[in-house]
């Protein structure tokens, strides 16, 4: 059964929003001011499909890949680029304000770049246990094979053929896989997970294929299979070799735009605290000017910070340490000494170490997030301690997608 619907308002997802009698009804890919002609999602009552736009918006515009809409990786590629940029920064306000916040919010910086540098591919068996290589499908967990993805940074080019080649030769195993990718220097780092254990069948088809797809490195589950090169990166003034299946930015633009704003918020500090560090993306930069001390949960990820920051010439000491932060957070009296603190944490935010901090005389922190809302809860446990928001800038390097970084700066007299 079908139903006609007018679109209000967009949801926090990007989906289009009608209010009905019973309530708001979601419908993906829909835009304010709208009509549409929808269908019932079954289990879902207050989702619908997305069938014909019957009257659209001004604001439509036609989407970069023909596979959107059916495959989940994007989700708001129907819509003016602009507009996107606006209704992000909106949605930091919104978090802000939700719980008692005003601050300057600055215009989304635009950070994709040429493109996503990591990628994660799927690769499962579908129906007639045929096998299918590439992204979810929109809040479902099938696979949508795909043959092309315009927004991955030409240093991923090839991916797409180097995961299927990798799903051929694991097929014996017979287990879903992930895929996942990294453009760097010397090529693709592929690290796959999923496989179970590999036969020596397996290894040497890997091993075969690695040359073939330029690939510097595969990985199981972080357990090297091949290495033909190190998978390195430039980071600032340094060069780091990463380790298997390493967090990173989602695109290189945003890693030298969110570090320029984490050293502009830092100021002249001349001893800073970079904690959910990584493999040294801040850093390795603010060490030009300052003594860091480093810390995440990562061991490997420190190992390649240190080992970047001894073979850098030029750099201040950097004192790198694994320790993790939700559990040991830096406490105040560890603070005392530093001129700013930077953390940049998981999707989950840092309220243990947020607490610490608005318990310290640390005179500047930079917060960096993922999360807008974990963002906006520990802003303001710092300012219950008597920290300033001085300012937020929303970074956007996740494209076509409701998700945007942050960096705030906050000050305490």
């Amino acid at each position: 059964m079908t139903e006609r619907l007018v679109i209000s308002r967009l949801g926090q997802r990007g989906d289009g929003i009608a209010d009905t009698a019973a309530g708001p009804v979601f419908v993906p890919y829909a835009l304010p001011g709208e009509t549409v002609t929808v269908e019932a999602v079954p289990g879902h009552p207050d989702r619908r499909h997305l069938l014909a736009v019957d009257t659209a918006s001004p604001e439509r515009v036609a989407p970069v890949c023909k596979h959107f809409g059916v495959c989940g990786g994007c989700a708001l590629q129907h819509w003016r680029f602009d507009r996107q940029q606006t209704w992000k920064r909106e949605l930091v306000i919104e978090a802000l304000q939700s719980v008692g916040l005003d601050a300057p919010v600055a215009e989304t910086v635009d950070a994709h770049g040429e493109g996503r540098r990591r990628a994660t591919l799927h690769a499962r068996r579908g129906a007639h246990d045929i096998l299918e290589v590439g992204f979810a499908a929109p809040r479902a967990h099938h696979v949508i094979a795909i043959d092309e993805c315009p927004i991955l940074a030409p240093g991923l080019g090839g991916v797409i053929d180097a995961a299927w080649a990798i799903a051929e030769a694991v097929a014996p195993a017979r287990k879903p896989l992930d895929i996942q990718a990294t453009a760097t220097a010397n090529g693709l780092d592929i690290d796959v997970r999923g496989s179970g254990p590999l036969d020596t069948a397996m290894r040497a088809a890997l091993a075969a294929l690695a040359g073939k797809h330029r690939l510097a490195r595969i990985t199981r589950h972080g357990e090297l299979v091949i290495q033909r090169a190190p998978p390195s990166l430039a980071v600032g003034p340094a060069t780091v070799t990463l380790p298997p299946g390493v967090f990173l930015q989602a695109t290189a633009a945003a890693e030298t735009i969110l570090a320029d704003l984490v050293r502009a918020g830092a100021g002249r500090a001349k001893r800073v605290a970079d904690l959910f560090c990584g493999v040294g993306p801040f850093a390795l930069r603010l060490a030009e000017k300052a003594r860091v001390t480093a810390a995440d949960s990562a061991a490997a990820a420190i190992a390649a910070l240190k080992a970047a920051a001894t073979s850098t010439k030029g750099l201040k000491p950097i004192e790198a340490t694994a320790r993790d932060l939700f559990r040991r957070p830096f406490v105040a009296s560890e603070l005392k000494g530093f001129d700013a603190v930077v953390f940049d944490p998981p999707r989950q935010g840092a309220e243990a170490q947020a607490r610490e901090l608005a318990r310290s005389t640390v005179p500047a922190v930079v917060a960096v997030s993922c999360d807008r809302m974990t963002f906006a809860r520990d802003a303001r446990i710092l300012a219950d301690g008597g920290y300033r928001l001085d300012g937020v800038t929303p970074v956007d390097q996740f494209r076509y997608s409701p998700h945007i970084e942050i960096v705030g700066v906050l000050r305490k007299d």
